[in-house]
């Protein structure tokens, strides 16, 4: 024990050499620089959504609030449909996820045994899909026959399960669950289902929690199936109404004169900031939470052939 503290001590008395301080300045500077060039764009949305319309048009580089104007959230936020599309698109996310990930964890799981009959087949059905699809039509016509237009289902079931994440699930499960595991449970007596519940699924938090994130984020994000296939503006989800309320101020805009026009105008331009701002916020709450799962699960699952 104490020559391994001796060892960690040695090690961290060493001194780098010249080399190896240029190699981490440059790494440094250059992951600044990158940090810099992802983060800066959403610093200055926020910025913008903040700051008089007139100073953003002028193409002035911002870092901080530059004669504050607010008419833009007091809209958004005042668009009594928002609250009920914000309701809608909670309602959508959660069950959609849940519903996606009852369906994808365990054809994951099943798609990775080896003793599958026909597991070649099936995961080539799964990876034709990726590349072809029927339409939107022979789509669409299936979400009338299954009479689910118009409802809930219409908007989590077509998208319910994922091609790529099922791969990633898959892989996954080949990596992350060995295969004697398997074999000493049911030297024990456990069943297919019982390794499953019990063992399988207990050890897969990570990429239970990498395939929340990817389902949640698209189901948070669903724009052109809520146009498809949903009829009554109470059932829209948040990023339908959104451009609904950029729509509706551009035709107000076009329908004033003088002064009005002009602040109408500003509106219009600072309502682009504040949508997108209201529309992220959730997602980059809850992101910090859980991206620790992400890099990892995203690893460990490497999609292999």
């Amino acid at each position: 024990m104490s020559k391994n503290s001796d060892l960690a001590n040695h090690k961290t008395k060493m001194k780098l050499s010249a080399s190896d301080k240029i190699f981490n300045g440059v790494n440094i500077a250059i992951m600044t620089l990158i940090c810099i060039v992802i983060v800066y764009p959403l610093y200055y949305v926020v910025i913008a959504s903040m700051t008089d319309p007139v100073i953003v048009n002028s193409g002035k580089v911002l870092f901080y609030p530059v004669k504050p104007y607010f008419e833009g959230y007091k809209t958004t936020l005042s668009y009594m449909p928002l609250w009920t599309s914000y309701k809608n698109t909670i309602i959508y996310t959660v069950v959609g996820t849940v519903v996606s990930l009852i369906a994808t964890i365990p054809a994951g799981y099943a798609l990775s045994r080896k003793d599958l009959v026909g597991r070649r087949g099936l995961i080539f059905v799964f990876t034709f899909t990726m590349f072809f699809s029927g339409g939107i039509i022979p789509l669409y016509l299936t979400i009338r026959t299954l009479n689910i237009y118009n409802s809930i289902w219409a908007m989590v079931l077509p998208v319910a399960v994922s091609a790529y994440n099922l791969i990633v699930c898959r892989s996954f499960f080949e990596s992350g669950i060995p295969d004697e595991l398997l074999e000493a449970s049911k030297v024990d007596g456990c069943s297919d289902f019982g390794f499953f519940f019990k063992i399988a699924i207990p050890l897969s938090s990570t990429i239970i929690a990498v395939m929340a994130l990817f389902y949640a984020t698209a189901m948070w994000n669903q724009f052109f199936n809520a146009l498809m296939y949903l009829q009554d503006d109470n059932k829209m989800p948040l990023q339908v109404i959104l451009r609904n309320l950029v729509l509706m101020n551009q035709a107000n805009q076009m329908g004033s004169s003088g002064d009005a026009m002009i602040t109408k105008q500003k509106l219009a331009e600072q309502l682009k900031y504040c949508i997108v701002v209201v529309a992220a916020a959730p997602l980059l709450i809850v992101y910090p939470f859980i991206q620790k799962y992400f890099a990892k699960g995203v690893t460990i699952g490497a999609v292999k052939g």
